[in-house]
């Protein structure tokens, strides 16, 4: 199978993600899309993150409501060993799953500075990545300097509909006492 790896905090799970895995399923050629939950983005402060195990639980609860959606809630990294590199995940997989083909999802705002994820020379040929439109991110560019590193990098740049709705804006909203149920997946 060709399964999408689409890992994050999803702290909450949203409408944006569900567009997102909607989209790898139906128009850019994926069978199912591994949806893994991070203990901790080495990118995000670690003190305003719930914890991993309730935001697994939360995904799995998201996606129950969604039985058409081909996806699987993943706790894989919330059992390894830190630090959870990408890297590590996608061996992982590949090791637990050596049948199936592991192509990592990005956000064009992660692919910008992509050159700093760790191993991400391994990430690119072995198994690529495939980049959603982010709103301020030019993927052309940030796939072009990337390209010129090593022109054999498996990138591709995803003509998908830019999500409008982030966890944060949902996460504030609520803070202000908003109603954002009609966001959440």
């Amino acid at each position: 199978m060709n399964i999408a790896v689409y890992s994050g905090s999803f702290n909450p799970l949203h409408k944006g993600h569900e567009a997102i895995i909607r989209f790898l399923t139906a128009k850019a050629g994926f069978d199912l899309v591994y949806l893994v939950v991070t203990p901790q983005n080495p990118f995000k402060d670690a003190h305003t993150l719930p914890a991993g195990q309730g935001r697994y639980d939360a995904a799995l609860q998201a996606v129950s409501r969604h039985p058409d959606l081909k996806v699987a809630v993943q706790d894989i990294e919330l059992k390894m060993t830190p630090p959870q590199y990408t890297i590590r995940t996608l061996d992982a997989l590949r090791e637990r799953e050596p049948e199936n083909v592991f192509t990592l999802v990005i956000g064009a705002d992660n692919l910008h500075g992509f050159g700093g994820w760790r191993f991400h020379e391994r990430i690119l040929l072995e198994y690529g990545v495939v980049v959603f439109p982010r709103k301020g991110y030019h993927r052309g560019h940030d796939r072009a300097a990337l390209l010129r590193e090593n022109p054999a990098y498996k990138i591709t740049l995803l003509k998908a509909p830019l999500v409008t709705i982030s966890s944060t804006q949902i996460r504030q909203g609520l803070s202000e006492g908003k109603d954002m149920s009609h966001w959440l997946m």
